[in-house]
């Protein structure tokens, strides 16, 4: 009986084990860096694993990409070089659950135009950005805060030099990216983004009130018409040239 019992506590406890070791991963995450090799330690030359390279000029010479590994007690970096004006960054994809997300990175300029957007992190998507960092800067923190709505979100992030219609040029480094959930931003915070509001918005685009858009309707039908009569009905003074020549005949 005593054996039965304790094989039934034992059963209990490794069910117990089990459950905790699933759970604990799961909060890991939860609390941890979404973004893969978010600290760049696995690279080579201008490869980085989990990330990708593009930009608005794709012309050979225009930006150089690189890899700089940890090195006395520094942390890795990735580096964009843009010789010309250039909208370079490095990306990479995400699938993000519905929730309060802080995006963060460090960076540091050099040499970048101070009149064109510089070095920030980003969403590519309309106007999700950090501050930017213009000139020569040394490190320093960028971040912002992305509410995703019910549905969950598909995203780019991008760590990047120049901005769309803001192309420039310089160099800028990178290192320590993190997205991590959280809670609701502070009352102060700054760089606040909802982006499915964003996307509503890309969708629907702003159409005014609804009498508005009637009224529009009705006065291009009304010019079509007039072009119409114009286009199909000879001139007044030609009508009446026609009708003089008629009598003559008669």
């Amino acid at each position: 009986m005593r054996n039965g019992v304790r094989r039934e506590g034992l059963r209990w406890t490794a069910a117990a084990l089990v459950v905790a070791g699933m759970a604990l991963p799961v909060s890991a995450r939860a609390n941890g860096n979404l973004l893969n090799n978010g600290d760049f330690t696995r690279g080579s030359g201008e490869s980085v694993d989990g990330w990708r390279t593009d930009a608005w000029v794709l012309t050979a010479g225009t930006t150089q990409y690189e890899w700089i590994e940890p090195h006395h007690g520094e942390p890795a970096e990735v580096e964009i070089s843009s010789r010309r004006d250039n909208d370079a960054r490095w990306v990479q994809g995400l699938s993000l659950a519905p929730g309060w997300y802080h995006v963060s990175v460090e960076a540091r300029t050099r040499k970048v135009l101070t009149f064109f957007t510089g070095a920030s992190v980003s969403v590519l998507e309309d106007g999700i950005i950090s501050q930017d960092l213009r000139g020569d800067t040394d490190w320093t923190p960028l971040s912002f805060y992305l509410r995703v709505g019910q549905r969950g979100a598909d995203v780019d992030l991008a760590l990047r030099l120049g901005g769309y219609m803001n192309l420039t040029r310089g160099q800028a480094w990178f290192r320590r990216a993190r997205v991590v959930r959280t809670g609701a931003p502070p009352p102060d915070a700054s760089h606040v983004f909802d982006l499915s509001a964003i996307r509503r918005t890309e969708t629907t685009g702003p159409i005014g009130h609804v009498w508005t858009l009637i009224a529009a309707f009705v006065a291009l039908g009304f010019t079509t018409l007039i072009g119409w009569r114009m286009m199909t009905e000879p001139p007044v003074q030609q009508r009446r040239t026609e009708r003089i020549r008629r009598r003559r005949r008669a």
